[in-house]
């Protein structure tokens, strides 16, 4: 299995046409409707979507807030991204943003 995430990342960050970045990534309460897949980032406009990616999952969320502001983390995710990347327990784990 990491082999297979560090294939997607690799592929991600080599695609010509395609702005991925990698790095820490956090979850919080969010803001929005309950089980709303929305992050946090400081820089993509609101309403674009991002492609997150951790170990072999891929969740597609909508940017409606700024942050993190908390040095070496790249992005903020709600509690439903969370779950469906599996990283509720570890809390901040390494992701590939694209």
């Amino acid at each position: 299995m990491r082999i297979a995430g560090v294939c997607v990342a690799v592929l991600l960050l080599c695609s010509p046409m395609a702005h991925a970045e990698s790095g820490l990534a956090s979850y919080y309460r969010g803001i929005g409707k309950s089980g709303a897949m929305t992050c946090a980032h400081r820089s993509r406009p609101f309403g674009s979507t991002l492609r997150v990616s951790y170990r072999n999952q891929t969740i597609a969320c909508r940017v409606n807030d700024r942050g993190p502001f908390i040095r070496g983390r790249i992005i903020d995710v709600s509690t439903s991204v969370a779950r469906a990347l599996g990283m509720m327990g570890a809390g901040v784990v390494r992701v590939v943003v694209e």
